[in-house]
């Protein structure tokens, strides 16, 4: 049903609530590869008398794909009204940690693509988003982690790298995995 015959069957309704609707949908929809991450803690770093602080926040997170690693971030969130309603666009500076905290297996069976999305996360209400993307350096059996965000019409220079070496995990841990195995 399109929204010109839905208006007409309910004249109450606007011809573009439907289109709105859709987009309202839309941008509320998950747009990440992993799970939500966990809110470490947020630093205020800019007072504001009445409308909320601009804060530092540190987020931790599991790779989905690979058991064993963890990424922490640090993100920027506008303060103000702009910020507490949604509306304002955050900027791109994120800086990125990940680390081996267990025994590093690869969960899926199907090989990863290198720069595949780990987490992805929207940075303003329309247009720009945070990715997390990960990839195999295969001579030196090291997982590579880059945050990075981007707009739909031009992205950001700005980003971060960080490795991951695959090491054994304890004295029970001898086999090791090849990052290069589980990668395309």
């Amino acid at each position: 049903m399109t929204s010109r015959a839905f208006s007409q069957c309910n004249p109450g309704w606007h011809p573009l609530t439907l289109p709105l609707l859709a987009l309202v949908l839309w941008g509320a929809s998950p747009a990440l590869a992993a799970d939500e991450p966990d809110l470490i803690f947020r630093r205020s770093t800019v007072f504001k008398w009445v409308s909320p602080n601009d804060k530092l926040a540190t987020y931790g997170l599991d790779d989905p794909e690979v058991e064993g690693v963890a990424c922490h971030f640090t993100v920027p969130e506008k303060g103000g009204f702009k910020g507490w309603l949604g509306l304002a666009e955050e900027v791109s500076d994120i800086s990125l940690a990940c680390r081996q905290i267990g025994p590093i297996h690869f969960k899926g069976k199907l090989k990863l693509e290198q720069g595949d999305d780990m987490f992805r996360q929207r940075r303003s209400l329309f247009f720009k988003k945070m990715q997390i993307v990960r990839g195999c350096d295969t001579k030196r059996n090291v997982l590579v982690y880059m945050v990075y965000s981007d707009r739909l019409i031009e992205g950001s220079p700005k980003n971060s790298t960080s490795s991951v070496p695959i090491m054994p995990w304890g004295a029970g841990d001898s086999a090791v995995q090849r990052c290069g195995e589980f990668f395309q």
